[in-house]
């Protein structure tokens, strides 16, 4: 049926650009020199094959404006394009409201410079523009504010936060119990002040994140480190300093864009504007050959990608407020599914998690191990993948990581919330009656007793000790070398390399191209077909507190923070 579905398919497909040559023949004699591209919030990698939303830089949602960039892959295609057309002169990029990781800045990055190497040129434009952007910013030939605008160049900050003092004086006190000096996780709840190791964890990223930004703007604006060391402290900036400052090369409203970047040329004793400035989607109009997506004879081989996003929980999960979360059951499905499909060759397993249930990320680890029997499977960290969802990208035959992703964080732990004090204040009178020592472990009317302490120190350390036997396993290591770098310490991609955690960094592409090599398909393209990928979400405190019941957690929210944090951004 394929056979004869498609040849009728790409004869329409001619016939449609046959029939559409005069007109386009007509718009190419007046093509804009110059392509406008808008950078707007966090662009997928690839466009998605469905419509519903994808979670974590796998897709979009929506209608976007005819300059918006709607995935890298597509951005990249456009700029090789418009370099090989001499009558393009170069393009301009606005910034607006960009919230990509690190790892999507490098390739816009070094898809700009790669741009300019052609002999284009390339203009950078935003109205308020923060450190990342800036960085974009700063790869382009000029860069140019609207003379209303900001530039946000003030360097990173974290924060953190302790709530120990603040629950006791209502009345509600926090028991845990952790395995590791380095798990922080409860000292949210139970220190009264910010501890040292906290500190530190944050300081080795902030030092990281600080170290790059001075290096990128020092090569982008051609001035030495020590001078922007020096931009950075006396940020923010108002547009007319940072161009008085030499931060940017000039001022420009949206309106004189045109102006700007045209100029204005002699034809016949007069000034005529150049060919103007249009979106890509204008361009593409104008091509007397454009490009046809014939459809193959053969089906293309797939990528099974399966997003692992959010705080892990048990079972279905559920939609909820707070920070996204996703349900065991829905990613044993997702990967089970990409197992079977006969299409799929090889699967990269999307990690975007702080951790959550210990239970739920050892059930998705034993599913991601069955399938990676089958087939290759990557694991591929963008942002972060701690506690529990290290766990899970264990399965993996190997895992990579974006440089400044958060990775690591290997323990465990437990505990609950003793409300009684709070209930005592409201004049709240509960009485507890059990049979069985432990019968009363889940109560948040009181802590725990000599008994039910016992117990927990003894299942949280029997966790601790099968985390690292999987992560012993996975990485050929023995669980005491695996310890020195556990016990909840974070590391970041880079790092986590050095010490054997991961084992390649690298970009999304690089990772997918890779588990189709290792699933030995001689095709440079594939289509990525997505498993899975629900949007859930989840107080962190609702986790925790568990509807009053005790629960054991490999979780990292320090982890969760760090994968977007910036100028303005806080650790919670």
């Amino acid at each position: 049926m394929r056979l004869l579905l498609i040849p009728l398919i790409n004869l329409l497909l001619l016939l449609r650009t046959l029939l559409g040559l005069p007109f386009r023949f007509l718009a190419s004699r007046s093509r804009p020199a110059y392509i406008r591209f808008r950078l707007a919030g966090d662009p997928p990698y690839r466009e998605p094959t469905r419509r519903p939303r994808l979670p974590l830089g796998l897709g979009g949602q929506g209608r976007p404006e005819p300059a918006t960039v709607t995935s890298l892959e597509g951005f990249r295609e456009a700029l090789e394009l418009l370099a090989k057309d001499p009558k393009v002169k170069g393009i301009l990029v606005e910034l607006e409201g960009l919230e990509v990781p690190p790892a999507k800045r490098e390739v816009l990055v070094k898809l700009l410079e790669g741009f300019r190497a052609a002999g284009k040129r390339v203009v950078a434009w935003g109205v308020s523009v923060n450190s990342l952007e800036y960085q974009v910013m700063c790869a382009a030939d000029e860069a140019l504010l609207s003379p209303a605008g900001r530039l946000e160049l003030v360097g990173y900050a974290a924060e953190a936060t302790a709530l120990g003092e603040g629950l006791e004086r209502i009345g509600v006190k926090a028991h845990f119990f952790r395995r590791g000096d380095y798990k922080t996780a409860p000292e949210l709840f139970t220190h009264p002040r910010v501890s040292d190791i906290q500190r530190q964890t944050m300081e080795a990223f902030l030092d990281e994140r600080y170290t790059e930004l001075v290096d990128t703007v020092a090569k982008g604006r051609k001035r030495t480190p020590e001078e922007v060391r020096a931009w950075i402290d006396a940020g923010p900036y108002s547009a007319k300093r940072a161009a008085a400052q030499g931060l940017i090369d000039g001022l420009c409203s949206e309106a004189d864009l045109p102006e700007r970047l045209g100029k204005k040329r002699e034809k016949d004793g007069e000034e005529e504007e150049d060919e103007g400035l249009e979106p890509m989607p204008v361009y593409r109009a104008g091509l007397v050959w454009p490009r046809v997506r014939w459809r193959p004879l053969r089906l293309r081989p797939l990528l099974g990608v399966v997003p692992l996003t959010g705080m892990i929980v048990p079972g279905k999960g559920g939609a909820g407020p707070g920070p996204q979360r996703v349900g065991s059951d829905a990613v044993v499905k997702a990967v089970r599914a990409a197992g079977r499909n006969r299409r799929v060759k090889a699967v990269v397993l999307y990690v975007a998690s702080p951790g959550g249930s210990a239970v739920a990320s050892e059930i998705i680890l034993e599913a991601v191990q069955r399938v990676a029997k089958k087939k290759p499977v990557i694991a591929f960290v963008d942002r972060v993948a701690a506690s529990g969802g290290y766990m899970a990208a264990l399965g993996a035959k190997e895992i990579w990581a974006t440089p400044h992703a958060v990775v690591g964080s290997i323990g465990v732990f437990a505990g609950k919330f003793d409300v009684s004090g709070l209930l005592e204040l409201l004049g709240v009178r509960r009485t507890l009656i059990t049979r069985g020592e432990n019968a009363g472990i889940f109560s948040p009317t009181r802590g725990f007793t000599e008994h039910e302490r016992a117990s927990m120190e003894a299942e949280v350390e029997e966790i601790y000790q099968a985390f690292l036997e999987h992560v012993a396993k996975a990485r050929g290591r023995t669980k005491e070398e695996i310890h020195q770098l556990a016990e909840g310490r974070v590391y970041s991609g880079t790092r986590a390399l050095g010490v054997g955690l991961v084992d390649k960094t690298g970009g999304f592409e690089e990772a997918c191209r890779y588990a189709m090599d290792l699933a030995k398909v001689p095709a440079e393209r594939f289509d990525l077909r997505l498993f899975g990928g629900g949007d859930r979400r989840l107080s962190l405190l609702k986790l925790l507190m568990g509807g009053a019941q005790t629960g054991v957690y490999a979780f990292c929210p320090t982890a969760w923070d760090l994968q977007g944090f910036g100028e303005g951004e806080r650790f919670e």
